[in-house]
């Protein structure tokens, strides 16, 4: 039910879709006659849209996430890593013959790649199940990798693959139980540093310790907070993302999934 009402509430809350339809409405209700509720509702959308889509609302939004954790400077070998999904298109992947479609957030898996290497001792988990919900990708995210590994250069390399989880808390539950943490070991646990705080506060909720290790970055750090987008898209979209994670660790702070509702270092 959490899984559902979360997906449902989040089309209709997104900046980018209550935009549209606040404008929307607003043109309807000047059709209908209510000429100065509606024309009040189209400006107030239209404002919005500027502030969202050129202004820095975006970038104000998701900058202090990404600060939340700074990247650690590793000196040994952890052992282990767990790699969250969504960095690759499974709809998309899964419908042409198993592909790796990655998108924006696939530095999860080039750090992943890095790491493995870097790191040949340690276990890896990588933790994705399809998010989507409706038409459900033929072949979940964490198989999609597993069935490529070999064009990633990790052939050879031992991979503990999570293939349940639809969102942040179950990638916590699922991966503490494939990778079954012992007391004192030290975990990575590689996501966007924007999704950061949420992950770490959902895997610590399942009792299981991690050290940040965040990449996929949107932002340039406090000085490129003002920088003016080129397209309106990408500045909504930017709002879009950032506003789900609010919204994402607002309810998991209200449910109990963290403890907190900015968790930090």
């Amino acid at each position: 039910m959490f899984y559902l009402l979360s997906k449902v509430a989040g089309f209709f809350l997104m900046p980018s879709n209550a935009i549209a339809i606040a404008i929307a409405l607003g043109l309807l209700l000047c059709f209908l006659g209510r000429r100065r509720a509606g024309l009040g509702l189209a400006l107030a959308g239209t404002a919005a849209l500027f502030a969202c889509g050129l202004g820095p609302v975006g970038n104000l939004l998701i900058l202090p996430l990404e600060e939340r954790f700074p990247q650690p400077q590793l000196a040994e070998s952890p052992d282990g890593i767990v790699v969250l999904g969504g960095a690759i298109t499974d709809v998309v992947g899964g419908l042409r013959g198993g592909t790796l479609e990655l998108n924006e957030a696939g530095d999860r898996i080039l750090a992943l790649i890095a790491l493995a290497h870097r790191f040949p001792e340690a276990k890896i988990v990588f933790s994705g199940g399809s998010g989507a919900l409706i038409d459900r990708a033929p072949v979940p995210e964490a198989d999609l990798l597993a069935a490529r590994k070999d064009e990633l250069g990790l052939g050879d390399r031992a991979i503990l693959i999570e293939n349940r989880s639809r969102n942040t808390a179950q990638n916590a539950l699922y991966s503490r139980a494939i990778a079954e943490p012992r007391p004192g070991e030290t975990w990575l646990l590689v996501t966007s540093a924007y999704h950061m705080p949420r992950a770490v506060g959902a895997f610590r909720a399942a009792g299981f310790p991690v050290v940040a290790y965040p990449v996929d970055y949107r932002t340039g750090g406090p000085s490129d907070v003002f920088r003016p987008f080129a397209r309106i898209g990408e500045g909504l979209q930017r709002t879009d993302i950032a506003f789900r994670e609010w919204v994402g660790l607002a309810a998991y702070r209200a449910t109990g999934r963290t403890d907190r509702l900015l968790p930090g270092p």
